[in-house]
């Protein structure tokens, strides 16, 4: 068995972040990525047009901040995964592709642990889990259930309207990944279902800047998981945003106005039918309330820190609440022939042979470390703050567990 200081499985933004920390304190390591290239979430699970959600500043990786002539901005697909293989060449971060962990073991006497991956198996002093949050797509069972001339599909399967057949599509999920497809669709042509949830709405630009540096000043990405109403919410869904085409906003009202026809949460399928529960309503007045919130913290911060900023007033849409709850929709009577599942990833840490995770299979750790010598987490919800996982804060939780690392 090959013996490495430091071992770390994922090579997404949080491991070579961690990466980058050992190499400049000369630390023995290496990063276990199971695809074959860089950017691997970005290349291959977002679809065709898609840019990054957050401005182009807020690329924040140690060593490479975004130094480009488009702060403002928002970076396309292919140049977010250039930045990766620019950021690996870089630094010449020892990225080891096509390597699968299947298993995570401690060494029976006690000095570290036993990884066995595709390629061999290996001990370490450190193991540190860089998977992320995103690592299976979600599709409830019953999917199996919907007629098999429908294609089905993850959203991060999707591509781009012409992979999909003629007809209707029924979107499930109306966070991030769905409201983008879905206004994609329906601009392209599209007769589209959405069937809505919990996900918040936020304003592109409020008051003379984007959201996203309002929400930086305001503390917004610093709130710590303690804060949280319970541990569940560190599960809650991104809010309805988009970069595309200079970044505007996204908003289900305007959606109602477009042609779509919206939906509560998916219940089931069933005999070619797929079933809703009737709270569409419901799921409009959050995601309204919660625009609301936002913007009322802001203003307040504004008036309280003297800030001089232009005074603007949100259009206050209604269009949704006059959509009548449909229970029931019959897949072959609307013409659908496409079900994009857009509800999230879930994660599974089944591979580390000790108990690690809690009733909801999040990991059992404070900011990234574990009860485990040597065992730490890097890049998922919520490890300390809201910003742990984005590419604005990663660096923040990988420098501490570096620090603890090492010291």
């Amino acid at each position: 068995m090959e013996t490495i200081e430091t071992i770390i499985i994922g090579g997404g933004q949080a491991g070579l972040s961690t990466s980058y920390h050992l190499k400049q304190l000369g630390r023995e390591h290496v990063i276990f990525e199971q695809a074959e290239k860089a950017g691997h979430a970005w290349r291959n699970d977002r679809w065709d047009s898609f840019t990054l959600v957050t401005p182009n500043w807020s690329i924040q990786l140690p060593g490479a901040h975004y130094d480009g002539n488009d702060p403002d901005g928002f970076l396309p697909k292919v140049e977010i995964v250039a930045y990766f293989e620019r950021y690996i060449e870089k630094y010449n971060l020892p990225v080891q592709f096509n390597t699968c962990v299947v298993e995570v073991a401690p060494l029976e006497n006690g000095s570290g642990y036993r990884v066995r991956t595709s390629s061999g198996e290996y001990q370490a002093k450190n193991v540190v889990m860089a998977t992320g949050s995103f690592q299976k797509p979600k599709i409830p069972a019953y999917s199996a259930t919907i007629p098999t001339n429908i294609k089905q599909l993850h959203s991060g399967h999707y591509r781009n309207p012409s992979q999909l057949p003629e007809g209707a599509v029924l979107i499930v999920g109306a966070a991030q990944s769905g409201m983008q497809i879905g206004e994609e669709l329906y601009q392209n042509g599209r007769k589209v279902y959405l069937a809505t949830g919990f996900a918040p709405r936020v304003p592109r630009r409020y008051r003379g800047r984007d959201i996203v540096a309002w929400l930086v000043n305001t503390g917004f990405f610093d709130i710590t998981v303690d804060k949280l109403p319970s541990p569940k919410a560190r599960f809650g869904a991104n809010p309805q945003a988009t970069g595309r085409d200079g970044g505007h906003n996204l908003n289900l009202h305007q959606f109602v106005r477009d042609g779509v026809t919206l939906l509560g949460h998916i219940a089931g399928a069933q005999d070619g039918k797929v079933l809703f529960k009737p709270d569409l309503r419901d799921n409009l007045a959050r995601s309204d309330k919660a625009e609301k919130d936002i913007i009322a913290m802001i203003d307040k911060y504004i008036e309280a820190n003297g800030i001089d900023a232009p005074q603007e007033t949100l259009v206050d849409m209604q269009d949704g609440y006059s959509v009548e709850d449909i229970t029931e929709l019959d897949l072959k009577s609307a013409n659908i022939n496409t079900v994009i599942w857009a509800m999230g990833y879930t994660f599974d840490y089944s591979f580390i042979k000790l108990p690690i995770t809690d009733e909801d299979g999040f990991p059992i750790q404070q900011c990234g470390i574990t009860q485990y010598p040597g065992l730490y987490f890097v890049g998922m919800n919520w490890l300390s703050k809201r910003k742990s996982p984005i590419l604005l804060g990663v660096n923040e939780d990988v420098e501490h567990i570096v620090t603890h690392m090492t010291r």
